[in-house]
């Protein structure tokens, strides 16, 4: 080992990479570096990463108190800079104890530190006032705590540089949001329950029929119960990803939780509803009861996450993500579906029509098109050329062979 990790002991320590599901900045990618000791969460690191991978922002750094003292810290912060070697790192404003592990910390790269340099550097990823204005509060605290907290690497540490932020505010690039598109195809959300220990046997039976026991969950769930909170991904493993996140930080309920992921396409003729693009997934904020088409949902225990269990449905359900709010519920919601999303007396699960074998293909319809009429413009301009000809030489001429005589004609 090199570095602040070959300070830890042998304890089982872990380091996992996970997306942070917030919404701060909306083009940026948050991320959670997650510290695990002996399969405990004991710290995490919250950043978020520019669209182009050359800017990240740190947002906290935090260890727990019973694992303090260890060097957590410093790993975790090594880990970061290891994973973006060549991107401008804005460390932002620190707490008391932040800038004491600061002044500790020496694993530090002055020359991609957005402290130690100036702004024309760096001020289209980072707002520079705000900028300014941290490395004041840092300079502050230091001063008060009797730290040096690396001044000597710092550009200009300690001067007055509200001018010189002011100057360069007009060079920050707000990145946009390239987040899935909820038209354009299928996205999965996820969901933790806690399941009668009865439905949790069918459910986990692997001799039964996948999409009958999806069903069944689906029933105990309610059809219009799918979650209004939730992230919707363009691929399960990011939901389930979402759900695990979510365990590290609740133990105590993992042997009875059972991890259900929702794979859903908005429904025909509805318009599209209010929703925030993130970098990596969809979310429904104050959602009115959104109509979706439910093709396919997987399952898995916490304890095991290597055994997923899949359904696919071949005609998709009709079903629903929850409002958040009951009273501001949409007609067409409440028509269908009480306050716990069950479906009302006279209300019966519905299926979409069979015989749409190509939705959700536009693209590559498309491109098969355009690949099929360039090859018939192809054969179109082949065709048309003239016929080859074989060109006989003056000297050649008399030594070519007699035509066959015709046969004489029958009469």
């Amino acid at each position: 080992m090199a570095g602040a990790e070959a300070q830890l002991d042998n304890a089982g320590t872990a380091l996992w990479l996970t997306d942070w599901p917030t919404d701060v900045m909306q083009g940026w990618t948050p991320r959670r570096l997650l510290a695990m000791v002996g399969g405990v969460q004991a710290g995490h690191l919250d950043f978020i990463v520019h669209p182009d991978g050359q800017a990240l922002s740190v947002w906290m750094l935090e260890v727990e108190p019973e694992f303090q003292r260890r060097n957590l810290a410093s790993v975790m912060m090594d880990a970061l800079y290891a994973a973006h070697p060549t991107a401008w790192i804005d460390h932002g404003g620190r707490s008391q104890d932040g800038v004491r592990w600061w002044d500790r910390y020496t694993g530090q790269d002055p020359a991609r530190n957005i402290h130690n340099r100036p702004p024309q550097e760096w001020a289209q990823y980072f707002e520079a006032p705000a900028v300014m204005a941290q490395r004041a509060r840092n300079a502050y605290l230091n001063r008060m705590n009797g730290l040096d907290g690396h001044g000597a690497a710092e550009y200009r540490y300690g001067e007055r540089l509200e001018v010189e932020g002011a100057q360069w505010a007009s060079a920050y690039r707000q990145a946009r949001a390239q987040g899935p598109d909820p038209v354009a195809g299928e996205l999965h959300g996820g969901l933790r329950l806690v399941l009668p220990a009865e439905l949790q046997r069918v459910l986990f039976d692997g001799r039964r029929g996948a999409a009958v026991r999806a069903e069944r969950l689906l029933d105990h769930i309610g059809h219009g119960s799918l979650p209004h909170g939730a992230g919707w991904h363009t691929t399960a493993r990011a939901a389930f990803e979402d759900m695990a996140h979510e365990q590290v930080f609740d133990p105590a309920s993992a042997n009875t939780m059972t991890h259900v992921t929702f794979r859903v396409r908005l429904a025909a003729g509805q318009e599209v509803p209010r929703h925030d693009v993130r970098a990596t997934w969809v979310s429904y904020p104050d959602s009115p009861g959104i109509q979706v088409e439910l093709t396919g949902m997987a399952w898995r225990a916490p304890q095991t996450p290597w055994v997923t269990h899949t359904a696919e449905f071949d005609r998709p359900i009709d079903a629903a993500i929850a409002p958040k709010y009951w009273h501001a519920a949409s007609e067409q919601y409440r028509a269908r579906f009480d306050e716990i999303g069950e479906l009302k007396p006279g209300q019966r699960p519905r299926r979409a029509e069979a015989g749409e074998p190509f939705a959700g293909r536009e693209a590559e319809i498309a491109a098969m098109a355009a690949k099929l009429q360039e090859a018939s413009r192809q054969r179109t301009v082949a065709a048309s050329l003239p016929a080859a000809t074989r060109e006989v030489f003056e000297s050649l001429r008399g030594h070519q062979p007699s035509p066959d005589p015709q046969s004489p004609r029958l009469r």
